[in-house]
């Protein structure tokens, strides 16, 4: 569930409403495009990822445990981190995890770049269909 939270971040700056802007929408293809941007947000990924399975919950399973003693916090020893509660145990999630953020910006660096090329043709289509509709309409009205 974290994982695909994470690398789901890019797209859903893309499922955001576009900038209305042609130079916002340039700025941000260009962001997500760049190798250098797509590394940054891959390791600050990595890194808070990393930080929090490495996070001691233990004490406060210990505190769960008190006020629900039936409960399976109980059972978490004292020195757990979130990594081994969350089954994520593994010394290398949190680069994995970053790995699939970078190629997801990639992936929505690629998407992005095509919205932008087709958004004038999009915006001929609109107005064509704007017009098109204006016309039925006065002719429905003439009848």
């Amino acid at each position: 569930m974290i994982r695909w939270t994470f690398a789901a971040l890019p797209l859903l700056a893309l499922a955001t409403p576009m900038p209305a802007a042609a130079g916002q929408m340039n700025d941000t293809v260009a962001t997500l495009n760049d190798p250098v941007a797509q590394d940054r947000m891959a390791d600050t990924v990595t890194a808070l990822v990393g930080a929090l399975m490495k996070l001691n919950v233990g004490p406060l399973a210990e505190a769960v445990a008190r006020v629900d003693p039936t409960s399976d916090a109980a059972y978490i020893p004292p020195d757990a981190t979130l990594g081994e509660v969350a089954g994520q145990d593994d010394p290398y999630y949190a680069e994995r995890l970053g790995d699939d953020v970078r190629a997801t910006t990639r992936m929505a660096g690629h998407a992005a770049s095509a919205l932008a090329a087709y958004a004038p043709v999009l915006k001929s289509m609109a107005r064509d269909m704007a017009a098109q509709w204006e016309r039925e309409r006065d002719a429905a009205r003439q009848r």
